[in-house]
């Protein structure tokens, strides 16, 4: 049994209170009545008193209080199962984690102004299924498809530049991943299929163009992020502690600087029968993205069943109510006999 609001069960106090203060209150003026009266003009002024009735009204009474109060704090025992209809569009959220998202051109960082947003993109779906990949030269899935967006923060929450053993970008390693993702859904659904990629466009690795085809092969459409500003900023790095070790250099020891790479996030949208967004500034983000998901055709994903405690306080209200109503009503004197 789980209760509701278990903090109103202290008010089950009130009763031994009650009890133990009508205890004393009856044992008071018991002395007071030997103190002025006798035994004899007492039990002649009260002849007529129905001591049992007012037992049973006494207990009649803190019963109920005692089955109302319980009530009020919402028991709920046993369980009923519910089904549940889903429906929206299935959508793969693919990170870049490559060093570069460190740079602070966009406030506080391109990767903590992309976590934020993918925050906010969440907070406004509605029954759509959602995955996250992290990718640099290599790519991971994060957190499969789910409609726990809960579960789906965590996940998010723990990632870093440090987490990837690569610290260039290799977009094709993400498009890979995410056709396995959606291969991995078993049933069968009419909703729409969208991989949405957030990176600084940097692609320093092997040629991306034959797995975005791949993706298009299986009717999944791409929209793409683009994070920070075309100007660049230089890019911090951290150990894993969080220490600031310095920015990152070049071979030949020189101070790297990132720049966002619109174009090539804007052709791959493009060619994906997607859109192309641009996050340059804090409060940017990605509403027009989040205005395009609505637009796109959803589909019905299996119902869900699950078991849920049955609240039960209706019962204890109406037989405490019940107790009161019936207390009530019970005579605590006899009437009087004529005859």
């Amino acid at each position: 049994m789980i209760w509701e609001d278990i903090h109103l069960l202290w008010l089950l106090l009130l009763i031994p209170i009650l009890i133990t203060g009508g205890w004393f209150g009856t044992k008071k003026l018991r002395a007071k009545r030997e103190q002025y009266f006798g035994d004899k003009l007492f039990n002649n002024l009260y002849k007529h008193d129905f001591s049992i009735g007012k037992k049973l009204r006494s207990t009649g009474l803190l019963l109920g209080l005692f089955l109302l109060i319980a009530g009020a704090a919402g028991p709920k025992l046993g369980t009923e199962v519910r089904e549940v209809k889903r429906s929206g569009v299935d959508v793969m959220i693919a990170l870049d984690l490559s060093s570069s998202m460190n740079a602070e051109d966009v406030s506080p960082s391109r990767l903590e102004k992309a976590k934020y947003e993918i925050t906010r993109l969440l907070e406004r779906l509605k029954g759509d299924r959602v995955g996250l990949i992290v990718f640099t030269g290599e790519a991971y899935l994060q957190s499969p498809m789910t409609m726990d967006y809960s579960a789906l923060r965590l996940f998010l929450n723990i990632v870093d530049t440090n987490q990837m053993p690569s610290t260039t970008t290799q977009l094709s390693s993400a498009m890979d991943v995410a056709i396995r993702a959606f291969e991995a859904i078993e049933e069968d659904s009419k909703a729409s299929k969208v991989l949405l990629i957030i990176s600084d466009g940097e692609n320093q690795g092997e040629d991306y163009e034959k797995s975005q085809q791949n993706v298009i092969d299986n009717n999944i459409d791409i929209y793409t992020i683009g994070i920070g500003t075309t100007e660049g900023a230089t890019i911090p790095m951290y150990s894993s502690d969080g220490d600031f070790l310095g920015y990152k250099r070049d071979k030949q020891g020189k101070v790297v600087t990132t720049n966002l790479q619109p174009d090539i996030l804007r052709n791959i949208a493009r060619k994906g029968n997607g859109e192309y967004y641009q996050i340059q500034r804090g409060n940017d983000g990605v509403d027009g993205f989040i205005q395009e998901i609505d637009q796109l055709e959803k589909g019905e994903f299996a119902r869900q069943e699950y078991a849920d405690y049955k609240n039960q306080y209706q019962w204890l209200v109406g037989i405490g109510a019940g107790f009161v109503a019936i207390s009530l009503l019970i005579p605590t004197y006899r009437r009087k006999n004529n005859s």
